[in-house]
């Protein structure tokens, strides 16, 4: 069946003549819908809307906005009731924002500004040789049984440090695998499902714990106004679903991914790396030690004392709305910079600024092809969120299980279930929960089940979608990383190999959900699984 899904999918046009397709079908749709005056009525819980200010840097004629760094760092979230109604892109308002956004709609897609600043320094590395003789290190000293692992479980605490996971771990997992002479693909895989299928949990707080949180509270004191939960509400199930899933995709990788795709044959495209002898190599690796500990030591300075830099500078938080974790992939970016540039003069990789500029233009004009294609999927994003069709879908599906006459723990099954739904088209955590959160929170505290309950229930269905919905915003990355590998693959290629992984983690996490509820495990310090 998998098979003939990969021959399915790659038979299809290249994505991006995909994606020019699916832009014609939203225009088609929307204008039947809203011809047809389609319209939801909803409460929704957001943040409130920032007032920037409008500056022209070095004369450009885009603006660029200048924000309240209190507001931005701590922004209030308020419920009110919206009523959303389907945009037709076949009128004349539609037609102008096709003419006048293509700009705005490339330069707001935050995935490319990621990718392109994350590169920079991922790239250098890669041509330094510096992620070469780091695998090999991880290669040497971990046990060959546990490779799997130890990659799942760093891509999984990789949502701590945002989207550099897709960047870092998934390219990584692949060439750990083809050096111990294992399928690069299976590896691919393996980080991608437990950076992509897992993204809502973690053993740490994550940035995104303070927006959903907060939403959540904002959700629950419209039964009451009393009731609020912290920050570490699902911390307890947030560390045993990290463990479960951990070896839950190690066991779907070594049992079910490796053994269809066999033995590897192939190799993996050139990525220009010198040549180098041991000595060189350890000396590469000591000189990049160096720089990681002085990048180390420059963090420091800005984090540890009470008024640092990059501390949040109203609470002082170094994880909640800070600067440290607004810009990850900046240091992200800095620390593989600063270590390639070491490993390459210590190993003889890297002569000089000429070949350190020639490998990030090297890094650069092999992402010409995809940033092609997120130029169209950003149109095709930006054309789906002005239709409402999304919010109207969600809306009409929570309305649907509100409705629906069925006990506590059936309905987070099926609140469950929704969410795996919606994130298909919806796979982004918040706009997600921003509609779900007014619905469910009061519901199901008026049938006795605690908020972080809800919470908890959102997370294992918010993720294991991620790894095969089209609007993966990394999916193309993922593509043209498989396509190293094997140069045929396409995105029929991608999602056949992770198609098992959303199955039974699905399955899988909601049983380890409804266990853990049946037991009355409190989710986390002072949260138990039902109101007291």
């Amino acid at each position: 069946m998998l098979d003939g899904i990969e021959r399915l999918g790659n038979k299809v046009p290249h994505p991006v003549m995909i994606f020019l397709i699916l832009i014609g079908l939203i225009i088609v749709l929307s204008g039947i819908f809203a011809a047809i005056g389609l319209s939801v009525t909803y409460e929704v819980a957001e943040p409130v809307p920032i007032v920037g200010e409008e500056t022209y840097p070095g004369g450009t004629i885009e603006p660029s906005l200048e924000f309240p760094p209190g507001e931005v760092y701590h922004p209030p979230v308020e419920t009110h009731t919206e009523t959303t109604a389907i945009k037709s892109l076949m009128t004349a308002d539609g037609i102008r924002f096709i003419y006048t956004s293509a700009v705005q709609n490339f330069t707001n897609f935050g995935v490319v500004g990621v990718i392109l600043v994350a590169m920079i320094g991922v790239g250098l590395a890669e041509h330094a040789g510096l992620i070469g003789a780091l695998i090999r290190k991880l290669v040497a000293v971990a046990p060959k049984w546990a490779l799997t692992f130890i990659i799942v479980l760093l891509g999984i605490l990789s949502s701590i440090a945002s989207d550099a996971g897709y960047l870092v771990l998934i390219p990584l997992g692949a060439v750990a695998f083809m050096s111990v002479g294992r399928h690069p693909l299976a590896g691919l895989a393996a980080a991608f499902a437990a950076v992509g299928g897992t993204f809502g949990v973690n053993v740490l707080i994550t940035p995104i714990d303070g927006i959903v949180t907060e939403v959540t509270n904002e959700a629950a004191a419209l039964v009451d106004p009393t009731r609020s939960i912290s920050l570490t509400a699902n911390l307890f199930f947030g560390i045993g679903s990290t463990l479960f899933l951990a070896f839950l995709i190690t066991f779907i990788t070594d049992k079910v991914i490796e053994p269809r795709l066999g033995r590897y044959t192939g190799k993996a495209a050139a990525a220009d790396e010198a040549e180098v002898t041991e000595a060189q190599q350890a000396r590469g690796l000591r000189y990049a030690l160096y720089g990681f500990l002085a990048v180390l030591v420059v963090l420091l300075v800005l984090t540890v004392p009470s008024n640092g830099i990059l501390r949040n500078p109203e609470t002082g938080s170094l994880v909640e709305d800070s600067p440290l974790m607004d810009g990850l992939i900046f240091l992200i970016m800095a620390i593989f910079l600063v270590t390639g540039l070491c490993y390459g003069a210590g190993a003889a990789t890297l002569k000089g600024s000429k070949a350190a500029m020639e490998a990030i233009t090297k890094t650069f004009a092999g992402l010409g092809g995809l940033i092609f294609m997120l130029l169209v999927i950003a149109q095709f994003i930006a054309y789906f969120n002005y239709t409402n069709m999304a919010t109207v879908a969600a809306v009409k599906m929570a309305d649907w299980l509100e409705s629906a006459n069925i006990g506590p723990l059936w309905l987070l099954v099926g609140f469950i279930l929704v969410t795996l739904i919606l994130d298909i088209i919806i796979p982004g955590v918040i706009p997600k929960w921003a509609i779900f959160a007014p619905v469910f929170v009061p519901l199901f505290l008026r049938l006795g089940v605690a908020p972080q309950t809800v919470l908890a229930a959102y997370r294992v269905g918010d993720s294991p979608m991620n790894v095969v919905t089209p609007l993966m915003v990394y999916l193309p990355f993922i593509v043209l990383l498989t396509q190293k590998y094997k140069k045929e693959a396409g995105m029929g290629t991608v999602v056949s190999l992770m198609i098992p992984y959303t199955l039974i983690i699905a399955v899988a996490w909601t049983l380890f959900f409804v266990a853990w509820y049946l037991l009355g495990i409190p989710l986390g310090p002072g949260a138990p699984v039902e109101l007291k």
